[in-house]
């Protein structure tokens, strides 16, 4: 419920120094200035209040003054407004406009009538946040807000973190349940009998920083909440929709997708904003070279812990927003130890904050990040989503987010009580870091993108069909509710006896529980749970899907700023043993892939070549691991592994190359691998900035003759089953998408290639061969024809 509208404050502090000065001191220094290739000044604006809904219980708007709210912003009325008349609405403005009491209006407003019902619950809503710590920071603020309107309103949260002997609790007597889509998914929906006289009542259905949900994960969520309409409708509800985002391009459309029914969208910010300094930050080149004798800039690791010491030296208050669980440990630990040599009381203030930690660890560090005691946290984006952490002085990004809207929605999580903030994007050795740095227009004039979901994937779908006839037999009717290829894939759930046809409708008749049958979050598999293996402690948990690049024998697993080695990963256990040990390097898993065409979809001409888009089938394989030296990345070794390979069906865009194209580019047969391979690494590199995705998302692989299309080709897939709508973006956008990666191969300053161009992280065969100019000139030939 944090907004600009009722600042509150840790206690009293000096007042912070200004944005540009807190600038000026980190770009002191022998080479820092040069380091800062933009900084775009953000102007404060003023706001513009309203007059309260009419409809607003009198009761609530006292409740709301009370908090130092004396009139709603004009967005906010507006988004109550619709609310109140029963129209689904998503309010998409930015970070600290107040989007939390656009929404709390009209249901505290409904709930406050709903108490009034003999069984004092006539009136409920349901609340659903992408992360657990959001849930628990919206039913502290929410707690906080309404408590003035007394037993009236009793919000609880419902999440895997509940007590046992709460649940029940919940389920009989609260109004207002705040959860996260995975608990809709496996606990409430499964049990719907058990919350019958919650969904009876069901009003609002309040879905927070909704454009989170992207790719196979917001298509999942899609399906969650049409199982959710089904199940209301039989109770006798047909619930409102009420969607929060971060700003993003046509977020009307996206909500409707996400949700099934017609939203109306609400844009325009009429919330007042503190002035914002936002710098892009490269770090300088090194002496040290890299593969095949490539420059290596300083890593946005190293430069990050840096500038979060001097920050937290000056007392400036500040998030480290980082890409990877891995990245914010080791910043952490770096900064610790620097703020250790400068002022031993400082080294406490500052933490990592990730996934993967237990919930007891996470609620401390946002209870001392709320309280001022932290000066400093490296955390993964589970922070950036709308937990309030009012009186930041300072966000920095190490590294692109992957998608401005998320970039915009770090940021702003600085400057939330109206004071000036300061924001730094720190790039990585990366072509789309790089590119940014030095185009800041791509950041600072662009739209933001299109949120990108596939509800109608079948790898997708299907496990939902079956989650939804276990709860409600399915029939004919239900086909139009879970889409057009509903019909087909329930009759290839029968042939799977997954199904079972009685009479007109469909049942699940398995012992097992549909609802385990997927992982909404797009992980696959049971996690692996990572023990020490002297105590037999758990540390924590990796994604199953990240196991054979993260926690491989060898790897060095960092957590709560110490570091493990894996001493053995155990596939079939989803165990992985580790031994705490401090090596002077960190590692990184090589992998090799191989791609086959399943079907075509969609082609068109491409000069003399074709650019499609299809199904395609991956096998993929982590054959080593380098050593890399910490802080300069240098490569120290390689280590062989053996793994068993894994195969994935799923989306890709492709393109294909002529003879005579290569000929008119200048492409030898010498020449010929090294120019694919280039750029199929700058053209993954850039895609994140055309759809909503990161580089890891999607996965790429470069063939001088494919089997299967007889033609140099070039592939871009999505990494996940059935695909997550990256490829089909990309094939759509194709003409700017190409011509914004051979622009950041050409700019790079490099002579022959290097990280911030067409090196890949994650490339299999050690980035090699890589030809940049050849590179250049094949994409320069394939955007005549486009």
């Amino acid at each position: 419920m944090a907004s600009n509208q009722h600042p509150r404050s840790a206690g009293p502090r000096p007042a912070p120094p200004s944005p540009r000065t807190v600038l000026e001191r980190l770009a002191a220094g022998v080479s820092r200035g040069t380091r800062i290739t933009h900084t775009e000044h953000l102007p404060p604006r003023l706001g513009r209040h309203a007059d309260w809904p009419e409809p607003i219980r009198a009761e609530v708007i006292e409740a709301v003054q009370a908090a130092g709210i004396e009139r709603p912003w004009e967005h906010q009325a507006r988004t109550a407004e619709h609310a109140l008349r029963g129209t689904s609405v998503v309010v998409a403005t930015g970070t600290a406009s107040g989007k939390s009491l656009a929404y709390a209006l009209p249901v505290l407003s409904a709930l406050l009538d709903g108490s009034e019902a003999p069984n004092g619950r006539g009136t409920t809503a349901l609340y659903l946040a992408p992360t657990k710590a959001l849930a628990a920071d919206q039913r502290r603020a929410l707690g906080e807000l309404a408590a003035p309107l007394g037993n009236a309103v009793r919000p609880a949260v419902y999440d895997g973190d509940t007590p046992v002997e709460e649940r029940e609790w919940v389920r009989q007597y609260a109004n207002y349940v705040l959860t996260n889509p995975d608990m809709l998914h496996r606990g409430l929906l499964p049990a719907h009998p058990r919350w019958s006289s919650f969904l009876r009542a069901l009003r609002y259905v309040v879905v927070d920083e909704c454009h989170t949900y992207r790719g196979v994960f917001g298509s999942h969520v899609a399906q969650v909440l049409r199982r959710l309409r089904r199940i209301a409708a039989r109770y006798g509800a047909e619930p409102v929709f009420l969607l929060a985002s971060a700003t993003a391009a046509e977020p009307g459309t996206a909500a409707t997708r996400l949700t099934g029914v017609p939203i109306t969208e609400i844009t325009e910010d009429t919330s007042p904003r503190g002035e914002l300094a936002f710098a892009l930050w490269e770090p300088p080149l090194t002496e040290l070279r890299g593969e095949r004798g490539a420059p290596v800039r300083r890593t946005a690791t190293a430069e990050t812990a840096e500038l979060l010491t001097d920050l937290a030296v000056q007392r400036v208050r500040t998030v480290a927003f980082v890409r990877s669980r891995r990245a914010a440990e080791l910043i952490s630990m770096i900064a610790q130890e620097r703020l250790a040599e400068v002022d031993r009381s400082l080294a406490g203030r500052v933490a990592a904050y990730r996934g993967g930690y237990l919930p007891e660890e996470r609620r401390a560090l946002e209870r001392a990040l709320h309280t001022g005691e932290l000066l400093g946290l490296a955390a993964t984006t589970a922070l950036e989503l709308g937990v309030d952490v009012s009186g930041l002085d300072a966000v920095l990004l190490a590294g692109y987010p992957g998608t401005r809207a998320s970039l915009w929605q770090q940021a702003g999580r600085a400057g939330r009580q109206g004071q000036g903030a300061l924001a730094i994007l720190i790039a990585r050795d990366d072509p789309l870091d790089t590119y940014l740095v030095h185009h800041p227009e791509a950041l600072f004039r662009q739209p933001v993108e299109t949120t990108v979901l596939d509800p109608d994937n079948p790898y997708v779908l299907a496990p939902h069909l079956c989650a939804a006839a276990a709860e409600i037999p399915l029939t004919e009717s239900d086909f139009p509710l879970f889409g057009p290829s509903a019909a087909e894939l329930i009759r290839h759930l029968e042939q799977r006896k997954l199904l079972r046809r009685r009479g007109s409708a469909w049942y699940w008749t398995r012992r097992e529980r549909a609802a385990d049958l997927t992982d909404i979050r797009g992980e696959g598999g049971q996690p692996v749970q990572v023990v020490e293996a002297g105590t037999g402690r758990l540390l924590g948990t990796v994604d199953a899907s990240a196991a054979h690049t993260t926690v491989h024998e060898g790897a060095v697993h960092l957590h709560q700023g110490r570091s493990y080695v894996v001493q053995q990963l155990d596939l079939e256990e989803s165990v992985a043993l580790v031994e705490e040990a401090s090596p002077p390097w960190s590692t990184m898993a090589r992998d090799t892939t191989a791609i086959a065409v399943l079907e075509t979809d969609t082609e068109v001409p491409w000069g003399d070549g074709r650019l499609c888009f299809g199904s395609v089938e991956v096998t993929n394989q982590v054959v080593s691991y380098l050593r890399r030296k910490l802080l300069t990345g240098e490569v120290l070794g390689e280590t062989k592994l053996d793994l068993p390979p894994r195969t994935l069906r799923t989306r890709a865009v492709w393109w294909t190359v002529t003879e005579d194209q290569l000929d008119a580019a200048r492409i030898s047969p010498e020449v010929l691998p090294g120019a694919l391979h280039a750029a199929e690494h700058a053209a993954i590199g850039m895609l994140p900035l055309f759809a909503t995705c990161d580089r890891w998302d999607i996965g790429g692989v470069s063939v001088p003759l494919h089997r299967d299309t007889l033609l140099p080709t070039v592939f871009v897939y999505d990494g996940h089953p059935g695909g997550a709508g990256f490829a089909e973006r990309a094939f759509h956008t194709a003409r700017e998408w190409l011509a914004a990666t051979r622009e950041a191969i050409a700019a790079c300053e490099c002579e022959s290639g290097c990280p911030s161009c067409i090196q890949s992280p994650k490339c299999g065969n050690g980035n090699d061969p890589l030809h940049k100019r050849g590179a250049i000139r094949l994409l320069a030939e394939l955007l005549k024809g486009g």
